[in-house]
């Protein structure tokens, strides 16, 4: 019988990477500006772009380092309004924060995207939007641009989860002027730490090459190919931005760039198991895992699903019987000071706002960790889990007829 796996293990870090990281080790190497060119963090940021099929990529130390260096690339009014989902991480509205700026926050539906008719009403009081791709699931990326678009408000994609989804052929964190992404351990390409940003905006890179730390002259050390529009960027903001020392090290870059080849692999055995386990949840009456939208090919690394007819006692009772059964079900509503529900966001200015389908949603949406190393057996074990969780917690009300 198969073992309930452990999902929260991290993936282990390819063969390809050893020699690189044993010869950085030998020699101490492990600052990006030392070499004088071709470092392992500036050839992950040429691979990396090359992989999206964009001009540019800029490797820091977090996907939050990413999103807050996009921010302050804008060059945004101190004081000025973001408007970001209210179902994310707190990481987002924090680095609105730390670049002086206000994050708004929209509604979101049940399917985890944000509801376009509260996002359309709060567009005209902002001066920029963050779309965040939470836990994989794209919004209408359609409509999103077009009401920004006719507005002139820049976009920010956070793709800290949606490395290797495409919008209508379209990879994601291409859409927007910046996209976003996390190598953090959970996330598709594990180093620990780690995050990337990429645009064709050779004034924004430029901007937040020099903030990310690139003192004196080691932004020459980014200019892979010439390219006269960014060294004109580059000598236009020289000694003009404060240095934020948010940089990526070699090492963390070797660990990547050694899984960059894996990823449309581990896209397609992620969306295998999710597509599985999602219809095995659906066959249930107690489940409801939402359907991609059209146009949208989702690279998932976990699974998110709503309780269906479970009332507050039933919710946890599931949550604390699916985790009898080994598997651990996180419902972001019902988790204590978890940081992606957003009430938990204390630190917003001018308090915590009312946003009552957001609120309804996090209340029973659950989450379950699904990497894509996970064999068809494996899954079937976590979804039998889960199916017998929920039985066990409404046997007595069906028993009953209550």
């Amino acid at each position: 019988m198969t073992q309930v796996p452990n999902v929260h293990d991290a993936d282990p870090i390819p063969e390809a990477a050893r020699a690189e990281i044993e010869r950085m080790l030998a020699s101490g190497d492990l600052f990006r500006y030392t070499a004088p060119q071709d470092a392992p963090v500036a050839l992950l940021e040429r691979e990396f772009a090359e992989a999206m099929g964009v001009r540019y990529a800029l490797a820091v130390s977090s996907c939050s380092a990413a999103l807050f260096l996009s921010l302050k690339a804008l060059d945004l009014p101190r004081g000025a309004r973001v408007l970001i989902p209210g179902f994310t991480f707190a990481a987002v509205p924090s680095s609105v924060i730390h670049a002086d700026l206000v994050p708004v926050l929209c509604e979101v539906g049940e399917d985890y995207r944000i509801d376009l008719s509260d996002f359309a009403a709060k567009l005209d009081g902002v001066d920029a939007v963050l779309v965040s791709h939470m836990r994989g699931h794209t919004s209408d990326m359609d409509a999103i641009m077009a009401l920004a678009d006719a507005r002139g408000l820049p976009v920010i994609e956070d793709a800290a989860h949606s490395l290797g989804t495409l919008w209508r052929g379209r990879r994601i964190g291409t859409i927007g002027r910046v996209g976003c992404f996390s190598f953090q351990s959970y996330k598709l390409v594990n180093a620990g730490e780690g995050g990337i940003l990429i645009t064709d905006d050779a004034d924004l890179v430029a901007r937040a090459v020099i903030m990310s730390g690139a003192y004196e002259h080691n932004w020459a050390k980014h200019i892979g190919a010439p390219d006269s529009t960014l060294e004109l960027a580059f000598a236009r903001w020289q000694n003009r931005l404060p240095l934020y020392n948010l940089r990526l090290n070699n090492l963390s870059a070797a660990i990547i760039r050694a899984q960059i080849p894996e990823i449309a692999g581990r896209v397609r055995a992620g969306r295998a198991n999710h597509d599985h386990m999602a219809a095995r949840l659906n066959a249930s009456p107690w489940f409801s895992v939402p359907e991609a939208l059209a146009g949208e090919e989702r690279a998932p690394d976990s699974i998110q699903f709503n309780l269906v007819g479970m009332d507050g006692p039933e919710t946890r009772a599931f949550a604390g019987a699916a985790a009898a059964r080994g598997v651990k079900v996180q419902i972001f509503g019902q988790s204590a000071d978890n940081a992606r529900a957003f009430w938990n966001w204390q630190f917003l200015p001018g308090g915590v706002p009312e946003l009552p389908r957001t609120r309804a949603m996090l209340m029973r949406a659950c989450d379950v960790r699904l990497p894509a190393r996970l064999t068809r057996a494996e899954c079937d074990v976590i979804a039998g889990a889960l199916l017998a969780a929920a039985d066990t917690v409404t046997g007595a009300r069906r028993a009953y007829g209550t």
